[in-house]
């Protein structure tokens, strides 16, 4: 970028700066930065897709209008989204408008494309601009979802979701699918999302993990533009929302918000979470009833049939991709029966034979299995426990509801339950301290690790608490 637009640019941020206040100004130009100019179009760059997305729908005329004021050559700007710092793509002086922008005034053009759907393998000549939201995986739709009597009536319902998506109809509205972790949700989300937006690259497609709809609306609240957030969430035509147990705090209360005014606008809203709407404490009433009032579909733990055709399907596209590689069937039915936690540990299992074979050149043979996957199979002797089930097995036993063990209560009938409770969660489960945190009314990481530490403390110096939480463990693991 020459020093000349680097002035021009200084002039224009004075312009903007001018023309919107000081609290406009910072709230939405502050951070963005301009990249290059490239003959007669200046690329721009901001920090976040929801921060490009609402400058683009309001503010491209008034950024455009400023920078003609200051160079009469600038007709179109091209505005992207910074990842890691850098902007990418960069622009090359041969680039040409499109069709779409040759035919637009002189004085209006603006490129308004930007990489609204951020993929696990961004390619040049898809449908980038389609979709928006958290990270799409390219390999997760219906053609590489595997089906069976545990799944079959919930990919039933996603293809009819996406088809009918696709076709600018509602049928189920929610739909709430809802297992346990590694059956599934992830990839029908993901599924609905490629399947619904493959025809019309125009439609609003939305997907959202939790944690970025929370990310969101904290973001937009620190910079003054909740009132933008919202109004970006109800132009949406689907909206998928992943991971929904984790959400939390107000960003539940503004999900409850979306998920109404979506649902009375005719918008198709599909929800995953591992546990049913009537279990979700995070939401109020209102909003546990509406997700109730609709498709629910619970996805249940898979049978050894599917699981043998998970691993089937698995080595056959390993095989396709490399020269040689052969899973001979007894391979596939000591994996299938050995492996039964779900069906991520049934992808890793074949991953690892995979690169077992290509590292050391050994043939995929049982006893390599056996060798490999021994971490992988020790978990069929440990039933996997949720917090779902700590909470009601504590809850009954301290005869404490369930409900308070949530709540900010600090009376030491609810309090010793509560910790115990955090210990076991910690103890029996793979989740990290913040997620317990979530878990348990929204705590801090913090007071998890100070329960757990209190248990210990009381187990060391008390030999019937100890006996009490072990009785507690078993009933947890029967």
């Amino acid at each position: 970028m020459t020093m000349d637009a680097d002035q021009v640019w200084l002039r224009v941020r004075a312009r903007l700066r001018a023309a919107v206040g000081e609290d406009v100004f910072t709230s939405w130009f502050a951070r963005l930065e301009l990249e290059e100019v490239v003959g007669d179009l200046a690329h721009l760059s901001v920090p976040t897709r929801f921060l490009c997305s609402w400058i683009q729908s309001n503010y491209v005329e008034k950024i455009l209008e400023a920078f003609k004021s200051e160079d009469q050559s600038i007709g179109r700007l091209h505005l992207t989204v910074r990842v890691n710092g850098q902007a990418r793509p960069r622009l090359v002086s041969s680039q040409e408008p499109s069709a779409a922008e040759a035919d637009a005034p002189a004085d209006t053009q603006a490129v308004r494309t930007v990489p609204a759907l951020v993929t696990s393998q961004p390619a040049s000549g898809t449908r980038a601009n389609a979709l928006s939201g958290s990270a799409l995986d390219r390999k997760l739709t219906f053609d590489t979802f595997v089906s069976g009597s545990a799944n079959e009536m919930a990919l039933n319902v996603a293809k009819q979701v996406a088809s009918a998506a696709a076709n600018n109809v509602v049928t189920f509205n929610p739909v709430y699918l809802h297992s346990s972790v590694g059956l599934g949700k992830t990839h029908l989300l993901n599924a609905i999302a490629w399947a619904a937006g493959a025809s019309d690259t125009s439609r609003n497609i939305v997907y959202l993990t939790a944690d970025h709809f929370m990310y969101h609306f904290i973001t937009a609240v620190q910079h003054q533009s909740a009132l933008a957030f919202k109004e970006w969430l109800r132009g949406i035509d689907l909206l998928l929302i992943d991971d929904m147990q984790f959400l939390q705090g107000k960003s539940a209360t503004e999900f409850g918000h979306t998920l109404s005014t979506l649902i009375s606008g005719t918008k198709q809203v599909v929800v995953a979470g591992d546990a049913p709407p009537r279990d979700l404490e995070m939401l109020d009433d209102r909003v546990r009833s509406r997700l109730s009032g609709g498709l629910v579909i619970p996805i249940t733990q898979f049978d050894p049939e599917l699981r043998r055709a998970i691993v089937q399907k698995r080595a056959d596209q390993a095989a396709s991709r490399f020269t040689g590689l052969s899973f001979p069937g007894p391979v596939i039915d000591y994996v299938a029966r050995s492996i039964v936690s779900h069906g991520r540990d049934l992808d890793g299992a074949v991953n690892r034979l995979v690169a077992a074979n290509q590292l050391t050149g050994e043939p995929i043979t049982v006893g390599l299995a056996e060798k490999t996957l021994q971490d992988l199979i020790r978990s069929r002797d440990t039933p996997r426990v949720r917090i779902e089930d700590i909470l009601k097995i504590v809850a009954r036993h301290y005869k404490v509801p369930r409900n308070e063990l949530l709540s900010s209560r600090r009376s030491r009938d609810v309090v010793r339950p509560r910790q115990i409770a955090m210990y076991l969660a910690k103890s029996l489960t793979s989740r990290s301290l913040p997620e317990i945190g979530r878990r348990f009314g929204g705590r801090d990481h913090t007071t998890v690790l100070h329960s757990v530490r209190k248990v210990e403390q009381l187990m060391s110096q008390d030999g019937e608490l100890t006996q009490e939480i072990e009785l507690l463990r078993r009933m947890l693991e029967e």
